[in-house]
């Protein structure tokens, strides 16, 4: 994105100008997804205070683009935040949710943007009373990452899922799902275990099938063979762009879901390879792919 190129701005309708939910927003981590949250809290609270914390390169984009009001590489910036989102990958939000009594001296609000959330609620057990731990993860993203391509309507329409460890904190999940409504999302509630059971089958087994898909068929087919594939097998591979070391992270802190997941699907291509002459397995698998493909579907319009 050139630094001449405007920012799109909030679908026709989104409350502007409010009074901000919370005055200091801390943010951890300005890649795609808090960078889209940085600009679009800006925009709809202009008196609320917006803190980054990252490297200072990533900072300096921040600041070109106006994301953030303050920028600092030392997560001390966030002394006064009464919001703290770590948007960071997994293994670094789990770091600094560890010293994050360190750096906020007063109460406040923290969540985070990661896929996966028993590991980090666990953590976040031993924080002090003054420092509520929500777990959250909105559903939005794009193709390419990096602050870069964020953007304030990233989350219009999309589920923000939070994940409250207990009901003590009710008034603190609600100031945050007011947030998450705020940026255009569509806040829903689970446990930690059944948010990591159901992301396992909706978003981490399809990127690990879609990269081994993509790795077998192109360690076969070579450079030439693909040259001859049709849209189909684009479409089909659109994951396998994913950066490695995030999944690695996403993996580790939830083998357990992950694993079953895989085991699952490996069970279902067995059926298919050991039923290849006669087709039935493929007729009944084809059949529920079919009707579950059009669920699916209707539940995007």
């Amino acid at each position: 994105m050139s630094e001449g190129k405007q920012l799109p701005m909030l679908q026709p309708g989104a409350a502007q100008g409010q009074p901000p939910i919370f005055q200091r927003v801390g943010i951890v981590g300005l890649g795609l997804i808090g960078g889209s949250i940085a600009i679009a809290a800006r925009q709809i609270w202009p008196s609320g205070l917006v803190i980054g914390v990252d490297r200072k390169d990533v900072l300096e984009r921040a600041m070109v683009l106006h994301a953030v009001d303050v920028a600092a590489d030392d997560p001390i910036v966030l002394a006064e935040a009464d919001l703290v989102i770590l948007a960071a990958p997994i293994q670094q939000n789990l770091e600094v949710l560890r010293d994050l009594p360190d750096n906020v001296i007063g109460r406040a609000v923290v969540t985070d943007t990661g896929s996966t959330k028993r590991a980090i609620v666990d953590l976040a057990r031993a924080l002090p009373d003054r420092l509520t731990f929500i777990g959250g993860h909105p559903l939005g993203g794009a193709a390419r990452g990096g602050i870069d391509h964020a953007r304030p309507d990233m989350f219009t329409g999309r589920p923000w899922l939070f994940t409250p460890a207990s009901d003590r904190h009710a008034q603190e999940l609600e100031k945050l799902e007011s947030f998450a409504a705020g940026l255009g999302a569509v806040p829903r509630t689970l446990s930690p275990a059944a948010h990591d059971k159901l992301l396992a089958f909706i978003s981490h087994l399809p990127q690990l099938t879609v990269s081994a898909l993509m790795h077998v068929v192109g360690g076969e087919a070579g450079r030439d063979g693909l040259s001859l594939s049709g849209r189909g097998l684009q479409d089909t591979t659109r994951l396998a762009s994913s950066p490695p070391d995030i999944w690695k992270e996403v993996c580790a802190t939830n083998a357990d879901e992950v694993g079953a997941s895989l085991d699952a699907l490996i069970a279902v291509l067995t059926d298919l390879r050991r039923d290849l002459e006669t087709g039935r397995a493929i007729e009944e698998v084809f059949a529920s792919a079919n009707l579950w493909r059009d669920t699916l579907l209707a539940g995007k319009t």
